[in-house]
């Protein structure tokens, strides 16, 4: 048990140090990136608020006048911002006009200025906190190109711009907020799928020594999916540890559906004679209507009788794997022999058959066996697809790891059958609808001979839903 609880220990770490590290490089990423996105944000507002003063001084002055030292003064002392400073300066980098100072002519080149460089090459650019060589003051700049020239506006990181241009922190404090509670919820995720898995592993241990095993255990698993997972392993392990007793078990209870199916037709026919036998003096209308009645379940009981025989005979040759009784077989003349049984019923219906398949098909088979898959999957469509209109019968050719088989599909647009039935509709006795079925005449054999006899030719068969609705059932038969 101590080699449980400390593996389970270190499952749970593992995956809370993987999970929960994955998550926190997201955040801190995020965290940065965000910090910077809403960085860049400040400066291009700042950045554009500079490149309207200067458009509107292009505006207001002309191009052709900027450089008059008259006007351009005038100008900036009219539109005057706290500490900005407005130079002009042409494609060469020398300064022609400078708000500051007013011997400009001493001032450095400024070709290799950052925001000079992005004038030339794109218009317009700015440069961060960089020192002024002039006023040994840092400035924020923005320059823009007009023709020749260039109007660089540059304003002085006093406290309230540095506080201005700061991202704010807000969301810091949110996203570490968030990620503890994420923590939180995380950590106790994994100690919950940790304490499950080791149920799983508490079980496995006393399977393998031996011990008794209880049903409270299984009772602990969560009801999600790793529930479902960890039933699904427990429920495996039983059927294979029981499986001689579920053997026995599904023995007695195909034995068991079978007496039920036949007693019904049996005490109906019983209770239907026992009438006419107690009442000699019964109008003859009536007794017709009995033994009619009568007629109607012997003939159900030797349909039943007949299809359990079937399987009965599928069954052996499945063990036996005999093929001596096969020989080819035009499939195209089976199916248009039990259309053609069925067509009084296909038209009672209003069911209308079509056939997509060659006109020379042949397998190696048992006539018999392919025309029982086929009348069956016919009855059971004129049975139960209530409303239909067609039943399309197509085939074509198929192979597989070098075998060719011929691929059938018989589909019809009736109502269908509700997912949760799929995988059960060849098992025999099932039925979606019990009492529909019974009242139906049905026998819940006539899937189950399909699919043996399917098989019995070394075959697979499929259901599934018809895309607009309906039944479709495909199978593959061994190409001659």
């Amino acid at each position: 048990m101590a080699t449980i609880l400390k593996c389970k220990s270190s499952f749970q770490r593992n995956l809370l140090l993987s999970i929960g590290g994955v998550f926190l490089l997201f955040a801190a990423c995020f965290s940065i990136y965000q910090y910077q996105r809403e960085k860049d944000y400040k400066i291009d507002i700042l950045h554009s608020r500079l490149q309207m003063y200067n458009y509107e001084m292009v505006q207001t002055l002309g191009e052709d006048s900027l450089t008059n030292s008259r006007l351009f003064r005038d100008y900036v002392e009219r539109h005057q911002m706290e500490g900005l400073r407005v130079s002009i300066i042409d494609k060469d980098g020398r300064v022609v006009l400078d708000s500051y100072d007013a011997n400009f002519d001493s001032l450095d080149n400024h070709l290799q200025r950052t925001e000079i460089q992005h004038a030339l090459r794109d218009g317009n650019g700015y440069d961060i906190k960089r020192l002024s060589q002039s006023t040994h003051e840092t400035y924020f700049y923005s320059a823009t190109r007009f023709g020749n020239v260039i109007v660089r506006t540059a304003i002085p990181y006093s406290t309230e711009l540095t506080r201005s241009l700061q991202a704010d922190n807000t969301y810091i404090y949110f996203s570490i907020i968030l990620t503890l509670l994420l923590g939180i919820v995380l950590y106790l995720i994994t100690h919950r799928i940790s304490r499950h898995i080791g149920y799983l592993r508490e079980f496995a241990a006393k399977a393998e020594e031996g011990e008794e095993l209880d049903r409270e255990l299984e009772q602990r698993l969560p009801k999600d999916e790793l529930g479902d997972i960890s039933h699904t392993i427990i429920m495996l392990y039983w059927k294979l540890r029981h499986s001689e007793e579920d053997k026995v078990r599904i023995k007695r209870q195909l034995t068991q559906n079978a007496a039920h199916e036949l007693k019904t037709p049996a005490a109906s026919i019983h209770g239907y004679l026992e009438s006419i036998l107690d009442h000699p003096n019964m109008p003859e209308d009536k007794k017709k209507h009995f033994l009619e009645r009568c007629y109607a379940q012997s003939e159900r009981m030797n349909k039943l009788l007949l299809d359990m025989s079937a399987l009965t005979k599928l069954d052996e040759m499945d063990v036996s794997n005999s093929k001596i009784e096969y020989r080819p077989v035009n499939v195209l003349h089976v199916i248009q022999n039990a259309i053609d049984d069925t067509a009084l019923d296909l038209h009672d219906k209003g069911i209308v058959p079509q056939l997509q398949v060659p006109q020379h098909i042949e397998v190696l088979g048992n006539q018999s066996l392919i025309y029982s898959i086929f009348r069956n999957l016919i009855d059971n469509a004129i049975a139960y697809a209530n409303g239909a209109t067609h039943l399309n019968i197509i085939c074509s050719e198929l192979e597989e790891e070098g075998r060719h088989f011929y691929a059938f599909i018989v589909a019809d647009n009736g109502p269908g059958v509700e997912a949760q039935h799929m995988e059960h509709l060849f098992e025999r006795f099932y039925r979606v609808d019990k009492g529909r079925s019974r009242k139906l005449g049905g026998t819940g054999l006539g899937l189950a001979i399909v699919k043996n006899a399917v098989a019995a030719h070394g075959g697979t068969t499929t259901a599934q839903q018809t895309p607009g609705g309906g039944l479709t059932i495909s199978f593959t038969l061994a190409r001659f």
